[in-house]
């Protein structure tokens, strides 16, 4: 009945012209071809497209069929011989329709799906996409449509982040980056092959469309791409084999590929006249950092950049590129910027970033990144890389550099096992110092004593929580135990015996008292546990105490006796530390005495 019906409607409009097609004679077909493929009478509905008396109807109407076609392709109930008959029927769609409803009807399609077909549906579509616009004249226009439709498509595919995941690619987004390059390649080449002549208007269009989607492609899927580390591996990467050939179209259309690399962050850019919408624009800084990744870590066309660059330049040059990476939220990327910036300091020798650098704001910004991963990231690889790129970081930097960065530190960290580790780098620099034949002013003398307000005081005075800042107390108690151990009262090359009063004022008697309140709380809330041990039980071995007035959780016993041995340890570093201070003292007194 559908096949009579469509037969009907196409011997009517086979005697009028293209012109004469009503609206109502396009509606009619579209519901009897559909009712065709429903009905399962696709050899006839096959045999309609093939006749040659019919081309012009198809050419008018047929792109209403590329819908109902796609669709009966994408269940997976088809059997290959009816597939083939749709594969064919699609392929003369393609070759017949007009091509501008054609590219509409196309891109809504790629549009329409979710999840796990969008890949399936692109897979499917981008052959005869590539076809339909090669037939087109504003092939700028078309290309750009078209890019964007698929790269908002293939920007909802999760990126697969381990070696399993790549190799099953479940939701096909290796598959569609496959794909992409061999559709993107013909208008490549079309592009590269007008730079020989005088580049008309359209191509110049054409070439900053496939700009476009170069940069937005480094945003996404490879700013998130993690790529095989084997080397016998990493051809078989898609993903890094996408990243390749998206390198290979921007060195080959754009500007000079390390003039274009390099002018990111210039007031003036080589990509500007793009006219990047804003938010693309925003864009654009994860874009480079992702392109700056593959190039200097993944080592991707780094055959192209000039091997004489200065490698202090080419720490500044990704500073800016780290910072992106850090400041982003996603887990996957932090390795990234830990890996970029590895690169980075393994060029350049100890102690040779001048301080000047720290005037640039991402060579602080990086540090203070390094040390919320450090302090908030769940991974624990990833703690300790960031922690290792610090102390790598710090020892490039020149002395006033470290100085800077101290005490940049010291006060924006708000973290005491942080706090603690940069304490045993100054006490490092200040062993340096001394064991030098000409002192280094920032690590002695009134630099340091500026320094050392900052670490040896109690930032609450006595009321400050001992438990919570343990780390930071114990690593400053260690400093001062040092530096009373190196430094002689008449030699006072640090300062500190100038300093001493203020320093036991503010940290030593200050951290008596806090002690023996803390421990006194602790020691009473033991006790209480332990006579009341029935209530315990039925607390479930939890209780409370009250510091500062403020109600502190919950802890089980076992905690408080670890609090109570922090407390003594910290207490038996402070006892050492008076009594050295005091013999010391006791000993220059001597001395002087002596003499007179």
């Amino acid at each position: 009945m559908a096949v009579e019906e469509l037969q009907s409607i196409i011997k009517r409009c086979q005697i009028l012209g293209e012109q004469d097609f009503k609206e109502e004679d396009f509606g009619l077909f579209q519901l009897a071809s559909q009712r065709c493929i429903e009905e399962g009478h696709i050899d006839q509905l096959l045999e309609i497209i093939q006749n040659e008396k019919n081309k012009v109807i198809i050419k008018s109407m047929g792109w209403n069929l590329v819908g109902p076609v796609v669709r009966c392709l994408l269940r997976n109930d088809k059997e290959d011989d009816e597939r083939k008959v749709y594969l064919l029927m699609l392929d003369l769609l393609v070759q017949l329709c007009n091509p501008k409803e054609l590219l509409l009807g196309l891109l809504e399609l790629i549009e329409e799906p979710s999840g796990k077909q969008i890949s399936q549906i692109i897979l499917l579509l981008l052959q005869p996409l590539q076809t339909v616009i090669q037939k087109l004249h504003n092939k700028a226009y078309s290309v750009g449509l078209a890019l964007s439709t698929l790269w908002s498509q293939l920007s909802l595919l999760p990126v697969p982040y381990s070696k399993e995941q790549i190799q099953t690619d479940d939701y096909g987004l290796c598959q569609c980056c496959k794909a992409l390059i061999e559709f993107i390649k013909p208008f490549v080449e079309e592009v590269i092959d007008d730079k020989e002549n005088s580049l008309e208007d359209e191509n110049e269009k054409l070439k900053d469309e496939l700009l476009k989607f170069c940069f937005k492609s480094l945003k996404c899927p490879l700013l998130m791409a993690q790529f095989l580390e084997r080397f016998e591996e990493a051809g078989n990467d898609p993903l890094r084999c996408f990243a390749s050939a998206i390198i290979g179209f921007l060195s080959a259309i754009g500007h000079p590929f390390s003039k274009m690399i390099f002018s990111h962050g210039r007031k003036k850019r080589t990509w500007d006249y793009l006219e990047f919408e804003e938010e693309e624009d925003k864009q654009l800084a994860d874009s480079m950092a992702s392109l700056a990744y593959l190039v200097f870590v993944q080592g991707i066309s780094i055959d192209q950049l000039p091997m004489v660059l200065n490698p202090l330049y080419l720490l500044q040059f990704n500073m800016g590129h780290i910072e992106v990476f850090l400041q982003r939220t996603e887990e996957s990327v932090f390795p990234k910027g830990l890996d970029l910036l590895e690169n980075g300091l393994l060029r350049i020798e100890d102690n040779s970033l001048l301080y000047q650098y720290l005037e640039i704001k991402s060579f602080l910004t990086v540090p203070q990144g390094l040390v919320k991963i450090m302090t908030l990231c769940p991974i624990e690889t990833l703690r300790k890389k960031s922690l290792a790129m610090l102390q790598l970081y710090i020892n490039k930097l020149d002395s006033q550099g470290k100085y800077t960065l101290f005490r940049c530190l010291l006060n924006t960290s708000n973290h005491s096992g942080v706090e603690a580790f940069i304490i045993q780098n100054i006490k490092n620099q200040i062993d340096i110092s001394l064991k030098r034949t000409h002192n280094n002013k920032w690590f002695t003398g009134p630099q340091l004593i500026s320094l050392l307000d900052l670490v040896l005081f109690l930032p609450e005075g006595a009321e400050t929580d001992l438990l919570q800042n343990s780390d930071r107390i114990m690593a400053s108690l260690n400093l001062l135990r040092y530096l009373v151990i190196k430094d002689n009262e008449n030699d006072n090359q640090t300062g500190l015996w100038t300093e001493l009063g203020k320093i036991e004022n503010n940290f030593l008697k200050p951290l008596h008292t806090g002690l023996n309140m803390s421990k006194a709380h602790y020691e009473a809330e033991i006790k209480n546990s332990q006579e009341n041990s029935q209530e315990v039980q039925k607390t479930k071995d939890l209780c409370s105490i009250t510091v500062g007035g403020e109600d502190l959780p919950n802890m089980p016993p076992e905690v408080l006796h670890s609090a109570l041995f922090t407390f003594d340890l910290i207490e038996s570093v402070l006892a050492r530390v008076e009594e050295l201070i005091e013999i010391k003292t006791k000993s220059t007194s001597e001395e002087n005495i002596e003499i007179k």
